[in-house]
C-alpha cells in the first residue's frame, strides 16, 4: 500500500505540473498578429497566401528568385531589353534599371497574384504599353514606373492600385478617363512630368475617394489642381508657376497636413487662405509674397525664406490670443527676405512654442542686416545641441541640396 500510495502522489503531482504549464500558456505569444502597418513599399513580406502550396521552384532564367523570398523575383540591373516570362505564382517584380522599352501582354497572360510592379529606369513610351496589360492584374497595389519616357498617363489600370508612381517622364497628355475607377488609389506621384493647366481641366481627382497624397511638383502649372477629393492630406506643387490661390480653395480639404507650394509665383495670400484645422507644414519659400498671412493654431513649421517680406506683421499671422488654445507653430525661415528688424517680442506671446527664427542672410543692404542668423528661445540642453546640429547641417547646404529637398515629402511623404 506504501508504494501505491507514492505512486499515486507522484501522478497527482505530475498531473497538477501540466495543468499548470497549459494555464500559463499564453497562446497570444505564440499567434500574435504579424505587423503589416508598413506602407506599400517593396517588402517581400506583404505576400497574398497562395492556394498551391509548396510554392513552385520556377523563375525566369535572366532573374533571380532568392529561396528566403519565394514570391519576388529580381530582375534589375541586368541590361535586358524586354520582359521575360514571369511565373504565375510570383507576387514582387523587380524590373528597375533595365533597358526596357515595351510592356507586352505575353509574359503577364498566366500571372495572378502580382502585387508590385517596379519599372523604374527604363525607356517605356506610352504607345508601346499593350492596352489593358496592367488592368487585367486584378492583385496589383503598387506600380513604379519614374524615369521613363511615357508621354502619357498609362491607362487602363486596375481598381485595385494603391500606389502609382510616374514621376520623371514626359507626360503632357491626360486621357478623360484615365482617372476613372482608381478609388482605392492612396498615392498619386507626377512630379517632373509636362503638365500644364489645360492637362488637369476638366479632369476629376474627386473621384480618388482615398487618395492623401498627391504629387505635381516640377510641371508647368499656373493655377491650382482643381477638384481634389476632401481625403487629401500632402499635396506637393513646388517648382511650378502658380500665381494665386483662391480664397475658398481649401475649403473642402479639412484633412491637409503638409502643403509644399516653394518656387511659384505667388504675389499675394488672402487671409484665411490657411485656416486648415490640421495643417502642420506649410512651405511657401522661393515666391513673391510682400506680405504674411493668417496662420492656423495647428501649424508647426513654416517656410517662407527667399520672397519679399520687408516686415512681419504679428497681427495678420495672429489676430488673437487663446491661452487655452494655444499655437503650435515651433520653426519659422525667413531668411533671404528683405526684413531689416528682427520679429517683433509679441510673436513669442501669439506663438508661445516657437524654438528658433532662421533668420539667415536678407536681400537688403550689408549695412542693414540682422546680426544674427537664428533666434532661440526656451530650449533645453538637448533641444539646443539639436539645434545647433541642424543649424551647421543649414550651414552645409548647397541650392541644389534645398531644390532636392524640395522636390519629394518625405515617406509617407513619398
Amino acid at each position: 500500500m506504501g508504494i501505491l500510495s507514492q505512486l499515486s502522489i507522484i501522478h497527482l503531482l505530475w498531473a497538477a505540473m501540466v495543468f499548470c504549464q497549459y494555464e500559463d500558456y499564453d497562446f497570444e505569444d505564440e499567434y500574435d498578429e504579424p505587423d503589416h502597418q508598413h506602407l506599400y513599399y517593396f517588402n517581400p513580406n506583404t505576400q497574398v497566401e497562395v492556394s498551391h502550396l509548396p510554392f513552385p521552384a520556377e523563375c525566369a532564367r535572366e532573374c533571380f528568385c532568392p529561396p528566403a523570398f519565394p514570391l519576388s523575383m529580381y530582375c534589375d540591373h541586368r541590361k535586358l531589353k524586354t520582359i521575360p516570362n514571369i511565373p504565375s505564382h510570383v507576387q514582387q517584380l523587380y524590373l528597375q534599371n533595365n533597358d526596357i522599352e515595351a510592356v507586352p501582354a505575353g509574359p503577364f497572360i498566366n500571372v495572378t497574384f502580382l502585387r508590385e510592379i517596379n519599372l523604374n529606369h527604363n525607356k517605356i513610351k506610352f504607345r508601346m504599353i499593350d492596352h489593358g496589360v496592367f488592368a487585367k492584374l486584378s492583385n496589383l497595389v503598387q506600380l513604379h514606373l519614374q524615369h521613363n519616357e511615357l508621354e502619357e498617363f498609362p491607362f487602363p489600370l486596375p481598381s485595385s492600385l494603391e500606389r502609382l508612381l510616374l514621376g520623371f517622364n514626359k507626360i503632357s497628355q491626360l486621357s478623360g478617363d484615365a482617372l476613372e475607377g482608381l478609388s482605392n488609389i492612396t498615392m498619386l506621384d507626377l512630379c517632373n512630368n509636362f503638365l500644364d493647366d489645360s492637362v488637369l481641366k476638366g479632369k476629376s481627382f474627386s473621384n480618388m475617394k482615398n487618395l492623401m497624397q498627391l504629387n505635381l511638383c516640377n510641371n508647368k502649372l499656373q493655377t491650382m489642381p482643381p477638384d481634389l477629393p476632401p481625403s487629401l492630406m500632402y499635396l506637393s506643387l513646388e517648382n511650378n508657376s502658380v500665381s494665386y490661390i483662391p480664397e475658398n480653395y481649401f475649403n473642402k480639404l479639412p484633412k491637409i497636413i503638409a502643403l509644399r507650394m516653394s518656387h511659384n509665383n505667388l504675389q499675394n495670400i488672402p487671409h484665411n487662405t490657411f485656416n486648415l484645422p490640421n495643417l502642420l507644414e506649410l512651405n511657401l519659400g522661393h515666391n513673391k509674397l510682400k506680405q504674411v498671412f493668417y496662420i492656423p493654431r495647428s501649424l508647426q513649421h513654416l517656410y517662407i525664406e527667399d520672397n519679399d517680406i520687408e516686415t512681419v506683421n504679428v497681427s495678420l499671422m495672429c489676430p488673437a490670443i487663446d491661452p487655452v488654445n494655444t499655437n503650435q507653430l515651433t520653426y519659422i525661415r525667413v531668411d533671404q527676405n528683405k526684413l531689416t528688424t528682427p520679429i517683433s517680442t509679441y510673436a513669442f506671446f501669439c506663438f508661445p512654442h516657437i524654438r528658433a527664427i532662421y533668420y539667415g542672410e536678407q536681400n537688403v543692404n550689408k549695412s542693414t542686416q540682422l546680426r544674427i542668423p537664428v533666434f532661440r528661445r526656451f530650449l533645453t540642453a538637448e533641444e539646443y545641441d539639436e539645434a545647433e546640429d541642424n543649424l551647421e547641417i543649414h550651414d552645409h547646404e548647397t541650392e541644389e541640396d534645398h531644390e532636392a529637398e524640395d522636390n519629394y515629402f518625405h515617406p509617407y511623404f513619398q
